[in-house]
């Protein structure tokens, strides 16, 4: 029976890529399990294959062997249609380059989550200035990117990252371009927003202080897990996410009739016809 608390399973994980003749093994015989509502470090330095493993749970990349059960399910039998869907359902992203497109304000910025679910102009708009608002940029809204400071334009990154509710969040790097001063208030707010809303929160960084944000800290060296240590200063009451409907009423999946949670073991083609109704 699937524990319900547990929304990452990783067994026996490994991960090769062929160079030429050369075989490059960037993981080795990975087994964790992540819960729901907790942050999480991959702590390491270059190379350690900490961004790989992210890659691996955001369903970016497949495992060469092993298994990676998302709620259950595993990811590696998903096709390419599903794990677009999985993305956009389940996933947030802040990177540390931030991603946001130059030509559209940080309003433009934040609904792009929302218009590839299809929700509506009025309740999608709605919503991401809501998300402005929550990070402290109620009032730079039609702002463009460079228009805003770096630490700002991580605020417009992380606001789109929230706006879907998502269950899960990958953070990459996210204070690697800011200042420190910068980098704590980010790490604060987000760190805060994710307990508040119960979500799982993913980050890579090869920073000992960053690291300490998080629940349970994953130390990597080349490709292994060296060790798991639980943050007890950091611990928290995990609070359930809302997997059915976020605050702006939008429901996980309305416009999206192929649901991961239910479907990932139906075949290709019946995936094909539920999307297409």
């Amino acid at each position: 029976m699937t524990n319900l608390s547990i929304i990452f399973e990783l067994q026996n994980v490994r991960k090769i890529y062929k160079m030429g003749t050369e075989r490059v093994v960037a993981l080795e015989d990975i087994s964790l399990t992540f819960e729901q509502g907790k942050t999480y470090c991959l702590l390491g330095t270059s190379g350690s294959g900490k961004s790989t493993l992210l890659n691996l749970l955001a369903g970016l990349e497949k495992p060469t062997s092993g298994s990676i059960k998302f709620k259950g399910r595993p990811l590696e039998n998903l096709s390419e249609k599903q794990l677009t869907l999985y993305r956009q359902g389940y996933i947030g992203f802040v990177f540390q380059s931030y991603n946001l497109l130059p030509t559209l304000t940080a309003l433009e910025n934040v609904t792009l989550p929302l218009i590839f679910r299809k929700i509506g102009s009025w309740k999608r708009k709605k919503a991401a200035l809501k998300m402005l608002r929550a990070v402290g940029l109620g009032n730079r809204w039609q702002h463009k990117p460079h228009e805003l400071s770096g630490g700002q334009q991580q605020r417009v990154s992380l606001a789109r990252a929230f706006v879907n509710e998502p269950q899960v969040i990958f953070a990459d790097e996210p204070t690697g371009n800011l200042d420190t001063r910068t980098t704590y208030e980010m790490m604060d707010l987000i760190t805060g927003m994710a307990r508040t809303r119960g979500q799982t929160l993913i980050i890579v960084t090869h920073d000992n202080e960053i690291s300490e944000y998080a629940d349970q800290i994953i130390q990597m060296r080349d490709g292994l897990v060296e060790s798991v240590k639980e943050n007890a200063a950091r611990q928290t009451p995990v609070i359930q996410a809302d997997s059915e409907k976020n605050e702006e009423g939008i429901t996980k999946n309305e416009e999206n009739p192929d649901n991961i949670t239910d479907n990932v073991v139906a075949d290709s083609s019946n995936a094909a016809e539920s999307v297409g109704d």
